[in-house]
């Protein structure tokens, strides 16, 4: 769990974090604070503050008391009294700024203030990593045994404490859970006491981390501590479309973000007339459409006009038009208060990739072979050769057919790579000469394949391709007549 780039440290911190986790790996960007008074002295006979603060883990904060008066500094690993046990955290602000920390978080110093017990021993550290280590396994199994019992709630996080004699188990649920049977399997299975802590959903958001919609990390999970509340009325002032899937964060509720511009967004719409105004105007009757609060530009479409588009005016013309309905007074043409709206100039793109062809890979590398596999491609990586298509064969008496009527060539490899200008190109291929009817026999089926015209038998075209029926194959030169067909037993 450590940090890879720390771990030569040795300030306590799992893995030895020598950055007092400054880096981020324990969400210490979130819990980090600058103390910008620790160059400052003190007035003379003022004693030092006290209190300290101290960091647990990756959210969590609380205020101790120094009455050993130990010369603590940041990043200093302490043991601390939470009773019963102890608990090992991280000192992450002394001085005179704890005191401000306290006031803004409403935390008064009384009596019921914990104390710092001493400076972490490695006893102590190395207890604690073990605990930290436990963690994750331990998550795992406590959300099987929920799924067993079939509770409807969520595990998002454990933290042992610094003793390992208590587990607290951080969960999220809609509805009020009962974990009675939970506890005792859980105290069975893990040996140590349990602590059941419900979270909401913004606050386990803020546990997990995670990067927005906008690319950067999550603002609960860095900087944000205190959740504020956050409705639809703040993306209705900013004219954002009300999608649940856009305005919503990793927690499922809508993102703290939108209230981050909300004031000026308010305080923008002031100046603007009632979205509820009507425009009397010599056509009828106009209502509000959007608002542009950049530009200071409302939109007004008419009442019972859909096929009317809506048309822009400014905030001025807008108050100018309601002071001369105020009088009874309606405008002769509005479109002396139309606004032109600026058509926004494209951007010319620069080919930064060269004089290449983003589409040169588009067109298929694998030619298909003329002939028998025309319209097929080649699926294998044997090298191509020059072959064209392959001519048809002539008719009777007449030239060879194609598609473009003419005879095309056929050239053999030459592999001794010598001139073949004494040669004779070949010229069209003549015509198969006619074979003398066979007066044989004819098999069972020989009817079928008997051809009076003296082309050339189905046989012999289908010769080296395989039969597509179950015909016998006629009789050829050299055979010794029909053979008999073989006894069936």
């Amino acid at each position: 769990m450590g940090c890879s780039s720390c771990s030569t440290g040795g300030n306590g911190l799992p893995g030895g974090c020598k950055n007092n986790g400054a880096c981020g790996t324990y969400g210490c960007n979130k819990l980090d604070v600058f103390d910008w008074l620790a160059g400052m002295e003190l007035p003379q006979g003022q004693k030092p503050f006290d209190m300290v603060e101290v960091r647990f883990k990756n959210s969590r904060k609380g205020f101790y008391r120094n009455s050993s008066n130990l010369e603590l500094f940041a990043g200093d690993v302490i043991a601390v009294d939470v009773s019963p046990g102890f608990d090992v955290g991280v000192v992450s602000l002394t001085g005179e700024l704890v005191r401000v920390q306290m006031k803004r978080k409403d935390i008064k110093d009384n009596y019921e203030t914990k104390k710092i017990l001493r400076k972490a021993t490695e006893d102590d550290i190395k207890r604690w990593q073990d605990g930290r280590t436990l963690e994750q396994n331990t998550m795992m199994r406590a959300r099987t045994i929920a799924r067993e019992l079939r509770l409807d709630m969520k595990l998002s996080d454990v933290e042992y404490q610094g003793d390992k004699s208590k587990a607290t188990f951080f969960y999220t649920a809609d509805d009020r859970v009962d974990f009675r049977e939970l506890i005792k399997r859980y105290a069975e299975e893990f040996r140590v006491r349990i602590d059941m802590r419900q979270i909401g959903y913004r606050y386990e958001a803020g546990r997990l981390g995670g990067i927005g919609s906008c690319g950067r990390e999550l603002c609960c999970s860095s900087w944000l501590t205190d959740f504020r509340a956050v409705s639809t009325s703040a993306a209705r002032y900013q004219q954002l479309s009300l999608n649940p899937t856009k305005l919503a964060g990793q927690c499922g509720k809508l993102k703290c973000c939108l209230n981050f511009e909300l004031d000026q967004y308010v305080e923008a719409m002031r100046d603007f007339p009632s979205v509820n105004t009507r425009l009397k105007l010599p056509k009828g009757t106009a209502s509000h459409f959007k608002t542009d609060i950049f530009q200071r530009i409302m939109f007004f479409i008419y009442e019972g006009q859909p096929g009317e588009a809506p048309f822009p005016l400014s905030v001025d013309a807008v108050k100018e038009i309601l002071e001369k309905n105020k009088k009874g007074i309606l405008i002769e043409d509005i479109d002396e208060f139309i606004v032109e709206e600026v058509e926004e100039k494209g951007t010319d793109f620069a080919e930064v990739v060269g004089q290449d062809s983003l589409t040169r890979f588009d067109k298929s590398r694998n030619r298909s072979r003329g002939g028998r596999n025309r319209g097929n491609q080649r699926n294998d990586n044997r090298p191509s050769d020059n072959r064209g298509p392959r001519p048809n064969k002539p008719a009777e008496g007449g030239a060879p057919q194609s598609k473009t009527d003419q005879p095309q060539q056929r050239t053999k490899p030459n592999p001794s790579n010598q001139p073949r200008e004494d040669r004779q190109q070949r010229g069209p291929r003549p015509p198969r000469e006619q074979k003398a009817p066979n007066t044989g026999a004819q098999p069972q089926g020989g009817e079928q394949n008997k051809n009076p015209e003296g082309q050339r038998p189905q046989g012999d075209r289908n010769r080296g391709r395989g039969r597509r029926d179950n015909r016998p194959r006629p009789p050829r030169e050299g055979d010794n007549g029909p053979q008999a067909p073989k006894p069936t037993e």
